[in-house]
């Protein structure tokens, strides 16, 4: 019996070394990759706990992938789900545009021209894409490199050949870029801070969908979605939004991909936006 089983052992120790399956030996299945949990922290333990429940929920029936990013200073809570998760950026990259133009503009000590706002003014208002490509072009791959390890961005690939929209990006860097965007720090001017967080506030009204859904009243809202339909993974709708008032200051990303519609997207993001406001204003 006992030379039985290390003759198997020997068997199986060859067949292993040489990549060959053994059929004596039954492989035990994997266990199916647990789907990521939401997770919640914040000064106030309730808080994490309902918006780690309501979130969870309010995904709970969609299809598609979604990665979603919380914060809000007043609380100090920031919940996560899938942080880290590359997305196909589509037209929320353009935040990250308009930041890298201004951000060169102060190296260089100089404002920036009729032409350059006007540009700005189209690209993030009305998601305008001829002007996202002006810009683009513009500044060019070196300095949008420079601005993203300037702002600690360093999981976004900026997409090539001016391929703007395939830029890859995650929830944990488009919220360092809102938490540049809505406080006081070395890599934007407050200048640069409140001239974006102007546009995303003067979105036309066609494009406000996404984050700022549900939002109680008397909180002010900056935003900027995106949409693309590509052949693998169906719609990418995104929403990045900031948000300010009713005791709060916080800022939301929802990343979705695998989306049937444009429309299945949004009311996924919706879903999630509307519990978050919710329950923020409740705490």
């Amino acid at each position: 019996m006992t030379s039985g089983i290390s003759r198997r052992a020997r068997v199986l120790a060859a067949a292993v070394g040489t990549g060959v399956l053994v059929p004596l030996v039954a492989a035990a299945t994997p266990a199916a990759a647990a789907t990521p949990a939401v997770t919640c922290t914040s000064a106030n333990a309730g808080l994490a706990a309902k918006l780690k429940k309501d979130i969870t929920a309010a995904l709970a029936t969609r299809k598609g992938t979604v990665a979603v990013g919380l914060y809000d200073r007043s609380t100090n809570t920031t919940c996560t789900l899938r942080a880290s998760s590359a997305y196909d950026s589509a037209s929320v990259v353009k935040v990250t545009v308009l930041a890298t133009l201004l951000w060169d503009a102060k190296k260089a000590n100089r404002y920036l021209t009729d032409r350059e706002n006007t540009l700005a003014k189209a690209m993030i208002t009305k998601s305008d894409n001829a002007a996202t490509s002006t810009l683009w072009k513009q500044l060019g791959m070196t300095k949008i490199k420079n601005f993203l390890a300037a702002a600690g961005m360093t999981q976004t690939k900026p997409g090539a050949n001016g391929y703007w929209g395939l830029t890859q990006i995650t929830v944990t860097d488009e919220q360092k870029l809102l938490k540049l965007l809505t406080a006081k720090n070395a890599v934007l001017s407050d200048n640069s801070r409140a001239y974006i967080l102007k546009l995303m506030g003067q979105v036309v009204s066609s494009q406000r969908w996404g984050t700022p859904y549900g939002v109680p009243s008397g909180v002010t809202v900056a935003v900027k979605n995106g949409w693309l339909q590509r052949s693998t993974n169906g719609w990418r709708v995104h929403s990045v939004g900031a948000f300010k008032g009713g005791g709060h200051d916080y800022v939301m990303t929802v990343l979705t991909h695998g989306n049937s519609t444009m429309n299945y997207g949004i009311t996924t993001i919706q879903a999630v936006a509307k519990v978050i406001h919710k329950d923020l204003a409740a705490s």
